[in-house]
């Protein structure tokens, strides 16, 4: 069954969620994991294809985003997709998910990792997708930054 795990950040914004979503990235390509970053919009997904450049000096995170994964990746060697549509195949080792709501295809991923930064809104919607997941019966952890 999948593991989801919430990472609360004590303050911040957007920015740091994405900041910490490379950081999670980076830890989990290290121990060997398939990632899919799931976001709201083309406009985020955009804005982590460039953190994912620039999150840390002398890092550098093979990924792409999924439009051009689907076209140019065809044997599926990059390690790190991000999208905000469908899951691309075969991620299917963690998701970490941006988005306000819960992916329909998270139940294929090994671990889901929930990001809620600082702000009300924020944690208003990390307490839905935290009872989803709860009143399913899937294992919770939390983790208070």
């Amino acid at each position: 069954m999948t593991r989801v795990n919430f990472y609360v950040l004590n303050a911040g914004s957007g920015r740091q969620r994405q900041v910490f979503a490379c950081r999670l990235a980076e830890k989990a390509l290290g121990h060997g994991l398939r990632i899919y970053i799931h976001t709201d919009d083309a406009e985020e997904t955009a804005c982590l294809d460039e953190l994912l450049w620039t999150f840390r000096d002398g890092s550098f995170l093979p990924h792409l985003p999924a439009e051009d994964a689907r076209q140019c990746d065809r044997d599926q060697l990059t390690p790190i997709v991000i999208g905000h549509g469908d899951m691309p195949d075969p991620h299917d080792g963690l998701l970490i998910n941006l988005s306000g709501a819960v992916p329909g295809f998270f139940s294929q991923f090994q671990r889901v990792a929930e990001i809620v930064s600082g702000e009300e809104s924020d944690k208003a919607l990390a307490r839905e997708r935290f009872r989803f997941y709860r009143d399913r019966g899937y294992e919770l952890e939390t983790h208070n930054l």
